[in-house]
C-alpha cells in the first residue's frame, strides 16, 4: 500500500479504511435506528448489518462504535477518532482475517484462534470508560470452528458489549448467530451518494463513469476508477440492459475483449457485473408472485449454472472466454423464454 497501511487482504491502494472514515454517506435511517436504541439504553449485545458487498457496512459500524465511544466513556470525540483511525482504541476489538505467519499475504479465513484471542481479551479489564465494541469484518470469512466459536461469546456477550457482524450472504450464515442479533439491512446507494463518497480521494472529472459502473457500490466505483475501463464494461452494462436486443453474437465480442484482459480485473468486475444481474433477477421474479413462477425457477437455474461454471473455471484454470460465452448465452437464453415479463433496465 502506497498510502494507507495495510490492514485487510482487499484493501484498496489509496482508498481510506471503514475505521479511518470520520463520517458516513448515506444509511441514515438505519444509522438512526441504532443511535435510538443507544439513547433508549437498549443497545443489542449483537448486530448483523448486512446488504450487498462494498455499499459502506464496515464504515457505517466504525462510525456508530465512535458515537458509542463518546456518549459512554469520558473522552473527546476528536481523540476517540484519532484512535480508532489507528487501530489502537482499548474498547475497540476488530476481527478480520490475520496475516499469515510467514509474513507474505492473508489466512483465506478467520480462524479459530483468532476468535479465541479475542475472547480471552474482552475478559480482561477494560482499558477505557464506556461501551466496548466488537466489528467483525465480515462475519462471512469465519469457517465453521471460528463461527461456533463466536457464537458462544454472543449466547453470553459480556457486559456493556456490542458485536458488529458485517455479512455480505446473511444467507449463508448460521441460524443461530443471526437469531442473536438485532439485524440491519443496508440496501446501495444512490448515484450522488456513491459520486459524494468517491469525490473524497479523486478529482470531479474522473468520477463520472465510475458511479455508473458502482451501481450503488462505492468500492466498485474505486475499483472502476483503479481498472480505467476504455469502454469494455460499459458496454456489457448496456448489453445487460436488455440481452435480447443485441445480435445474437454481439457478447462473444464482450468476451473476446474481457478474456484478454491479462490482469483479470475486468474480468472480475464483470463476474460481479454477472451476478448481480442474476441475483436482481431472481429477486424481481421473486417479487412478482405466483406468475412468474417459471421465470424464478429458470433465474435459480442461471445463478447456479454461473456460478458453478465460474468455480469449474478457476479450479481447472479453463479458457476464460469460453466460460463467459456460455454465461452469456444462458443468461440470453433466459431473456428470451421470459421476455414477455423482464422488462429492460
Amino acid at each position: 500500500m502506497s498510502e494507507v497501511e495495510q490492514r485487510e487482504p482487499d484493501q484498496i491502494d489509496g482508498v481510506p479504511l471503514p475505521e479511518v472514515r470520520r463520517s458516513v454517506v448515506g444509511h441514515s435511517e438505519a444509522r438512526g435506528g441504532i443511535l435510538a436504541l443507544l439513547e433508549a439504553g437498549r443497545l443489542p449485545g449483537g448486530i448483523l448489518v448486512h446488504g450487498p458487498h462494498g455499499i459502506g457496512k464496515a464504515t457505517l459500524a466504525f462510525d456508530l462504535a465512535r458515537v458509542i465511544f463518546e456518549r459512554t466513556g469520558d473522552e473527546d470525540v476528536h481523540q476517540i477518532a484519532e484512535q480508532v483511525a489507528a487501530g489502537g482504541y482499548p474498547n475497540l476489538q476488530v476481527l478480520r482475517k490475520a496475516p499469515r505467519d510467514s509474513g507474505k499475504g492473508y489466512y483465506t479465513v478467520i480462524r479459530v484462534d483468532e476468535v479465541r484471542s479475542l475472547i480471552e481479551r474482552l475478559h480482561r479489564t477494560r482499558g477505557r470508560a464506556g461501551h466496548r465494541v466488537v466489528v467483525v469484518d465480515p462475519i462471512d470469512d469465519c469457517n465453521a470452528s471460528s463461527a461456533n466459536a463466536l457464537l458462544k461469546i454472543l449466547e453470553e456477550p459480556p457486559p456493556d458489549t456490542t458485536f458488529f457482524l458485517i455479512s455480505h450472504r446473511p444467507g449463508s450464515l448460521l441460524p443461530t448467530i443471526k437469531s442473536r442479533c438485532h439485524a440491519l439491512a443496508l440496501r446501495p446507494l444512490g448515484d450522488s451518494d456513491v459520486r459524494e463518497v468517491l469525490l473524497s480521494t479523486k478529482p470531479d472529472e474522473e468520477v463520472g463513469h465510475a458511479v455508473e459502473l458502482a451501481s450503488g457500490r462505492p468500492r466498485r466505483g474505486f475499483e472502476a476508477l483503479l481498472i480505467g475501463d476504455e469502454g469494455t464494461l460499459s458496454a456489457l452494462g448496456n448489453w445487460l440492459r436488455d440481452p435480447i436486443r443485441p445480435p445474437p453474437a454481439a457478447h462473444i465480442g464482450l468476451a473476446d475483449l474481457l478474456a484478454a484482459d491479462k490482469e483479470g480485473a475486468q474480468g472480475r468486475f464483470a463476474r460481479d457485473m454477472l451476478r448481480d444481474w442474476m441475483a436482481a433477477e431472481a429477486r424481481s421474479a421473486a417479487a412478482a408472485g405466483p406468475p412468474a413462477r417459471r421465470r424464478l425457477a429458470s433465474a435459480t437455474e442461471l445463478w447456479d449454472k454461473a456460478d458453478h461454471m465460474f468455480a469449474e473455471a478457476d479450479e481447472y484454470n479453463l479458457d476464460p472466454r469460453q466460460t463467459l460465452v456460455a454465461i452469456f448465452d444462458a443468461i440470453r437464453k433466459h431473456a428470451l423464454h421470459n421476455a414477455s415479463s423482464i422488462e429492460p433496465r
